[in-house]
C-alpha cells in the first residue's frame, strides 16, 4: 500500500481553483437543508474526479491531498449542523468527526493512503442517517442499536476506503472510462 508521492511545491492552477470553488459552494446547502444538502455535498465531492478528468486548466498535482483538504469543508459544514443535535446523535457525530480529523492529520503528515483505512469517514454516513431520521429519533436508540448501526456504517465505509485507498481500484482508470464501463454494462454494448 505504498506511500503517496507528494510534490515539494504545489502550484495552484485555475483547475484547482475551479474544483475548490465548486466543492466549497456544494458544501453550503447542508447548513440550510441537512439531508438534501448532505447528499448534494457528497455528490459534489465525487464530481471533482469528473472535473479533474475533463478540465484542462493546469491540472491537479496531488489529487489525494487536494481532495482530503476540500473534504474538510463539507465535513466542517456537517459538524456545524451536527452541533445543533442533541444527545447521543450529537455525541457520536462529534466523536466520528474528531476520529476522521485525526486520520486526516496523520495522512497529511505521512502521505500514506492506508491511514485512511484505519480512519474511515464514518462521520459522513452517520450524518446522513441522522439527517434522514432526525436526532431525536436516533438519540432514543438503545446503545445496542446505535452500536449495530455504527458497525454497519463502518463496514460499508471500509469497503469504499479499501477500494479507493487499499486496493486502489480506480487509480488506473479515469472517471470518464469508468462511466463508459458502467454504460456498457447497463446497455450490454
Amino acid at each position: 500500500m505504498g506511500r503517496t508521492r507528494r510534490p515539494q511545491t504545489a502550484a495552484v492552477t485555475v483547475e484547482i481553483l475551479v474544483i475548490a470553488a465548486i466543492r466549497i459552494v456544494g458544501s453550503l446547502p447542508v447548513l440550510r437543508w441537512p439531508l438534501a444538502g448532505g447528499v448534494l455535498a457528497i455528490l459534489v465531492d465525487l464530481s471533482d474526479l469528473l472535473l479533474r478528468d475533463t478540465l484542462d486548466l493546469g491540472g491537479v498535482g496531488d489529487y489525494q491531498a487536494l481532495d482530503k483538504w476540500l473534504d474538510q469543508v463539507y465535513l466542517g459544514a456537517f459538524l456545524i449542523v451536527a452541533l445543533r443535535w442533541d444527545g447521543r446523535a450529537r455525541s457520536i457525530a462529534i466523536a466520528l468527526f474528531a476520529y476522521r480529523l485525526l486520520g486526516f492529520v496523520i495522512f497529511e503528515l505521512t502521505g500514506e493512503r492506508a491511514v485512511l483505512l484505519i480512519f474511515p469517514n464514518v462521520f459522513e454516513l452517520w450524518f446522513i442517517v441522522v439527517a434522514a431520521l432526525g436526532s431525536t429519533r436516533v438519540g432514543a436508540w438503545s446503545g445496542g442499536r446505535s452500536l449495530f448501526v455504527l458497525v454497519s456504517l463502518t463496514a460499508i465505509k471500509e469497503v469504499q476506503e479499501w477500494a479507493l485507498h487499499g486496493a486502489r481500484l480506480f487509480d488506473g482508470i479515469s472517471s470518464i472510462e469508468f462511466l463508459e464501463l458502467v454504460r456498457q454494462r447497463l446497455t450490454g454494448g
